[in-house]
């Protein structure tokens, strides 16, 4: 599509721009370049000509548009290594085998935002293979209670649970001592089903207040068995940023990454890291979503970040390979 001066001018436009976020002008060029000024114009007239590059109002000079970010990353880009220090940072969280694998990925991550200046996004599915090992329920009036479901794997889901109407303490333990003795060693996906269609008959036959008990703690426990974790870290950093300073559009974004339903969406469904710039992301014209999914040990998710699409593509993109090589190995 373009020859190698094209090339190596695209490169170093990009890269230039993603530095100092400021468009880069054919001057600026022809030192680094060893060719005229006027070469230099019509090769960076030419692409923009072919939606490259794009030039802006208040300047001469030009910056990368979405295809020539997507040109970059797929053509030109190249696999940077970590610094020792990046690379400390994170194998120090990686190495601490008293973390959980879940809190492993949100620390990473959370080194992430920090490194980057972007805002990072984990999206986290409860294990298939978590096992319930026991329910347990805190009364706290006769008509509020903390429900508690435990697994194998030492994950803790408890909810806050307020019933239809008041309940007697000793049907409440009655209902959970039949829970437990129904429901240990059932995967934690498979919960609301055995609860509908085999726990429930067996509590209506022994406990006079079933509907109102049972509704409360099939209602808590569908919740937290069926959710989606999400761990949002650095979304004030979009303010540090030179492209949003505009308020609207800085409010526009931020509400987003408050909208739980709408940051569930990012979730990946591809193998493999991928780059999703501007409007090829659902997220919002203006950003780039990175994104790789994750599966270990019955666990799965989506790690993410998002920034502006001036970012340190080979960085970002080697920060998140090492996190998926360590959740992998």
């Amino acid at each position: 599509m373009i020859n190698e001066r094209q090339t190596e001018l695209l490169k170093k436009i990009v890269e230039d721009y993603i530095k100092t976020a400021r468009p880069v002008s054919s001057k600026s060029l022809c030192e680094w370049m060893d060719c005229s000024s006027a070469t230099i114009r019509n090769e960076m007239s030419y692409l923009e000509e072919i939606g490259l590059l794009e030039k802006t109002h208040t300047s001469s000079g030009r910056i990368p548009s979405q295809a020539g970010y997507r040109y970059y990353v797929d053509h030109i880009m190249e696999a940077k290594k970590l610094t020792g220090e990046d690379m400390l940072k994170l194998q120090t969280i990686f190495h601490n085998h008293s973390l959980m694998l879940s809190d492993t990925i949100i620390k990473s991550m959370e080194i992430i935002s920090e490194l980057t200046s972007c805002t990072t996004v984990v999206l986290g599915t409860s294990s298939k293979e978590n096992r319930v090992t026991k329910v347990e329920v805190v009364p706290l009036d006769d008509q509020h209670m903390i429900a508690m479901l435990i697994t194998d794997k030492g994950h803790v889901e408890h909810r806050n649970v307020m019933t239809d109407a008041p309940y007697e303490m000793e049907e409440l333990r009655q209902t959970v001592d039949i829970i437990n003795k129904l429901i240990v060693g059932t995967p934690i996906d498979e919960v609301s089903e055995k609860l509908e269609f085999e726990i429930k008959p067996v509590i209506g036959k022994y406990v006079k207040q079933h509907e109102v008990i049972y509704n409360a703690l099939y209602n808590a426990f569908h919740e937290a068995t069926n959710k989606m974790d999400i761990k949002v870290t650095g979304a004030s950093n979009i303010l540090n940023q030179p492209e949003f300073n505009s308020t609207e559009k800085i409010r526009e974004i931020l509400s987003k990454f408050d909208d739980k339903d709408f940051v569930s969406n990012i979730k990946e469904e591809d193998s493999g890291i991928n780059v999703y710039i501007g409007s090829e992301n659902e997220f919002d014209d203006d950003v780039t979503v990175i994104k790789t999914k994750y599966s270990f040990g019955g666990e799965e998710g989506t790690i993410a970040l998002i920034g502006p699409k001036r970012m340190e593509y080979d960085r970002v993109l080697a920060l998140l390979d090492f996190i998926k090589q360590n959740i992998d190995e």
